[in-house]
């Protein structure tokens, strides 16, 4: 297990959203990002605590309608937990923040799990 101060972690995740081309940046609607320490029982479903590093609960914008407008915020929640778990270094830390902050944000624009394995973004 990493350990890290939870201002550097989130320093990691604001670092990550930075990443983030400004043309696509612009087209992130309506989303929340959030740092919890671990999920909780509803959020990990039937995932291990250690595999779930970060979550996105949402509609994701390839299924809004017109009907959408108005809707509370999509949420993308990175877990601080599981991640230290899961890394061996600070460094580590940082890439894969920066990895699961991307995978996450693909959820929003509707690329599944699949798709992103293809891509190498697993």
């Amino acid at each position: 297990m990493v350990e890290m101060s939870e201002q550097d972690f989130e320093d990691a995740v604001a670092d990550a959203l930075d990443l983030i081309p400004p043309e696509l940046a612009a087209a992130i609607d309506n989303v929340v990002v959030l740092i919890e320490d671990e999920p909780t029982a509803e959020q990990l479903g039937d995932a291990e605590v250690e595999d779930l590093l970060g979550l996105y609960e949402g509609t994701p914008l390839t299924e809004r309608d017109d009907g959408w407008a108005g809707s509370l915020p999509d949420r993308i929640t990175i877990f601080r937990g599981p991640t230290l778990r899961w890394c061996e270094s600070v460094d580590q830390v940082v890439d894969e923040v920066a990895v699961t902050v991307v995978h996450e944000i693909a959820h929003h624009f509707g690329i599944s799990d699949e798709r992103l394995h293809e891509l190498g973004w697993d």
